[in-house]
């Protein structure tokens, strides 16, 4: 069964940056792009397991800090030509306050 858990303030994760949660699957990436919004994917570029919540945050995608893929924070997807996908999550803002849908 998912719940929700409280993440932060909104105003607690840096513009084009990232929080991380630690939770029984491994770390989730909780991430706020340049017009507020957040995603959460799992914190393990497909590539080589880098940390994405390193990584440099453009539009509603990420750019892994070792080798550069770009991994759509919306999907999880890989973008072409790279091909592989980091788990996503739910998540929303209510009244200012990051949650996430955790198992």
């Amino acid at each position: 069964m998912s719940t929700w858990k409280t993440v932060c303030a909104l105003v607690d994760i840096p513009v084009l940056g990232s929080r991380v949660v630690r939770s029984a699957e491994g770390d989730i990436a909780v991430f706020r792009n340049a017009e507020d919004e957040v995603f959460a994917v799992h914190d393990k570029c497909p590539h080589k397991g880098g940390p994405l919540s390193q990584g440099i945050v453009h539009g509603k995608s990420v750019t892994c800090p070792l080798h550069s893929w770009k991994i759509g924070l919306d999907t999880g997807e890989a973008q072409a030509p790279d091909v592989g996908c980091a788990k996503r999550y739910d998540c929303k803002v209510e009244s200012g306050v990051v949650m996430l849908k955790v198992a």
